[in-house]
């Protein structure tokens, strides 16, 4: 079993996760979008990658979701931002190449291959 499980961990470590997370595409702009991430404490409120607090919306698919725009506006707004939920948020005043590295950073994590994870909503739900 031991054995088994070392060759299932091996194979999952040096072939599925990098097919899986598309390595090849970790830019410079990734990392930096990866290193304002974890410098402004985003996971305080927000969750990736199944990751972090509850308080503010999911972060994994959000480039897919809102888009570049949207996503640059919230990080550059010089107000809070305020969502549906009626829950502001810090308001960064993020420069551009800030935001640009942000947005690369969450459009590498939306590429994924996570499985399905996280599900879609359903959007036929009645509130």
């Amino acid at each position: 079993m031991s054995v088994i499980f070392l060759a299932m961990t091996w194979h999952s470590i040096v072939r599925e996760i990098p097919n899986q997370t598309h390595e090849q595409n970790i830019t410079p702009e990734v990392v930096a979008g990866k290193q304002l991430f974890d410098e402004n404490n985003c996971m305080g409120c927000h969750t990736i990658l199944g990751e972090g607090a509850y308080y503010a919306p999911e972060l994994t698919k959000v480039y897919g979701r809102k888009g570049e725009g949207y996503i640059k506006a919230v990080l550059m707004s010089p107000t809070p931002w305020q969502g549906a939920a009626q829950r502001k948020m810090v308001a960064y005043e993020m420069t551009e190449e800030e935001a640009d590295n942000m947005v690369a950073f969450f459009k590498w994590i939306g590429e994924m291959d996570l499985n399905g994870f996280p599900p879609e909503p359903d959007k036929n739900l009645q509130p």
